[in-house]
């Protein structure tokens, strides 16, 4: 692998492994990675989008060339797509609420109509006294 002359792609230090390395034909893809950027520290990662890449050091490299330049970020993950994990749409009945923990719920509480029907009793004390 030739040496970047990117001083910020050369001090990652990324070592590839040749051996038994297939190389990539043409119209055909690497592994694609997830890519997620921080756009301000502290505050959570978002996903960016998506690259192509032959391996985990050269997606970074794809990632920070292609999500890096365009927004202003602090940090970047990138993640294989193969590596993530979810659960399936048919049991989504195990993120349901109890009947007995529906105090939980923000829905149990009407401020929004205790503030319009004070409202409404403001304006109608306001009428009464013209």
């Amino acid at each position: 692998m030739e040496k970047s002359l990117d001083p910020r792609i050369a001090r990652l230090n990324i070592q590839r492994n040749e051996e038994g390395a297939s190389p990539i034909g043409k119209h055909e893809y690497g592994e694609s990675f997830e890519v997620f950027v921080q756009s301000r520290r502290g505050k959570q990662h978002v996903h960016a989008g998506t690259v192509h890449a032959s391996d985990p050091g050269m997606a970074l490299i794809f990632a920070k060339e292609q999500f890096g330049r365009r927004q202003h970020c602090v940090n970047m993950w990138v993640v294989a797509t193969s590596e993530i994990f979810a659960f399936q749409y048919a049991d989504s009945d195990m993120f349901e609420t109890v009947p007995e923990k529906l105090h939980r719920e923000p829905g149990g509480y009407k401020v929004r109509d205790k503030i319009e029907a004070y409202r409404k009793k403001i304006s109608q004390q306001k009428a009464d006294k013209s």
